[in-house]
């Protein structure tokens, strides 16, 4: 047992990181460690890192020279999505004592034991293509506020022209159901009330496993689960939403709201990206489902400034994002990732082309939120109150649209049901 020992961590990115340092961390305060906040000192510190974008690259970076200079005697870690794809380029970093790929992330824990014994190499990291079945993670679940996420997929087969994730991440794994099954059971028997299914491509959930269960099938028995009271996607493809997919919002845990990976609207650029859909398919899609199931919001990724993108194609997002309407945006300025096709493309957009084009879906993006939440002022919503700060209890209603009531403490992890009065900014605010 280490009782002395203090560990920091800072995670970077999506949902399923954050999940698998959830795992690292718990596996090692069961080890003796103690839990200590990044911008202390620690003597060990574990960065968890993504390389979705040159941006996350950059702050990967500077976390770690950071956790040197609060304890320069401390063992610095980096591992994650950057350290699986660019191993060599951050040994080369002085900041940096040990880089471990994705491929050993989930066995951290013993390489901190032979950090202790002196027995561990400086890099390692491997191929991960190699990884063909899904790892689980011990002690894994995310827990935040009243709501836990479960981890069923990993990798992706997609391979869109301007992403490194298949590099970093592999090849499409699916977990087994019944993991699955038997963790949101353990959760529902906690008291959680809400989980969200994450994975980096949930579409593609089964395709790799031989009982010929897909996301959908998944998905059923998920809702079937009793006293489970809500169910959210992390994010789906607009051609992952088939007909059945929207038959199954008739069971009312399925929240109405969904995190579209959208990254254009535009035919020529979905084409280059490699994207399996067109600008018709999301207009149909989207707006079928939102006809069919009340309440449906929608949020989205979009990338501005793509390789070749003219002031044309940008527009035809910009229209057909403006039609659909979404209550909220990630707005992403293409950079080239190393690897990917996009990155040897010519006709690149000029910096203040693709700032002008951010600032002016920022414009829309603000528009729209307003609009999307006006709609429901007069109108009573269920919100799972999460918090309670100075007097007033915060939540989210099934839509996601987060929501500010008076209240008492009493009332977190419970479902309330309260009518909104009005708007403030992004929060929607209900009557007592």
């Amino acid at each position: 047992m280490n009782f002395n020992k203090r560990v920091a961590f800072y995670t970077l990115g999506c949902k399923v990181n954050q999940y698998e340092t959830e795992s690292i961390k718990n596996q090692l305060i069961q080890k003796g460690y103690t839990e200590t906040a990044f911008e202390d000192e620690a003597d060990i510190y574990i960065v968890n890192s993504c390389t979705v974008t040159s941006v996350a690259d950059r702050k990967t970076r500077n976390m770690l020279r950071r956790a040197k200079k609060v304890n320069p005697n401390s063992k610095v870690i980096v591992t994650g999505c950057y350290a699986q794809t660019n191993s060599k380029e951050l040994l080369e970093m002085e900041d940096i004592d040990y880089v471990i790929g994705n491929k050993y992330k989930k066995g951290i824990v013993n390489f901190v034991d032979d950090i202790e014994n002196r027995t561990m190499e400086r890099l390692k990291n491997d191929n991960i293509f190699d990884e063909y079945e899904y790892t689980e993670y011990e002690f894994a679940t995310l827990r935040e506020m009243s709501r836990a996420y479960v981890k069923i997929q990993d990798g992706c087969n997609n391979f869109c022209s301007y992403c490194k994730i298949p590099f970093a991440r592999g090849r499409s794994r699916s977990r087994k159901k019944e993991s699955i099954l038997k963790e949101i059971k353990r959760l529902v028997s906690e008291g959680f009330k809400e989980v969200i299914l994450i994975g980096i491509n949930l579409g593609a959930y089964g395709e790799d496993l031989e009982d010929e269960i897909g996301f959908e099938d998944l998905l059923e028995e998920v809702l079937q689960i009793e006293n489970l009271e809500r169910v959210r996607i992390g994010s789906v493809y607009p051609d992952k939403i088939s007909d059945r997919f929207i038959e199954m919002f008739k069971y009312k845990k399925l929240m109405p709201h969904l995190h579209i990976s959208l990254q254009s609207c535009d035919d020529t650029i979905l084409k280059m990206m490699k994207r399996n859909y067109g600008s018709n398919l999301i207009d149909e899609r989207l707006s079928k489902l939102k006809n069919n199931v009340e309440g449906m919001e929608y949020t989205a990724d979009i990338i501005v400034g793509f390789p070749g993108e003219t002031q044309e194609m940008f527009q035809n997002s910009y229209d057909l994002i403006n039609k659909i309407g979404f209550s909220g945006l990630h707005i992403f300025q293409y950079s080239d990732r190393e690897k990917t096709i996009a990155s040897k493309l010519e006709n690149k957009v000029d910096p203040k082309i693709k700032k002008e084009r951010a600032d002016k879906l920022e414009e829309l993006k603000k528009e729209m939120s307003t609009k999307e939440r006006k709609k429901y002022i007069g109108h009573s919503l269920k919100v799972l109150i999460e918090e309670e700060i100075d007097g007033y209890l915060y939540g989210y209603s099934d839509n996601y649209l987060r929501v500010k009531v008076k209240g008492e403490k009493e009332k977190i992890n419970e479902i309330v049901e309260v009518k909104i009065a009005s708007l403030e900014k992004e929060l929607l605010l209900a009557d007592e």
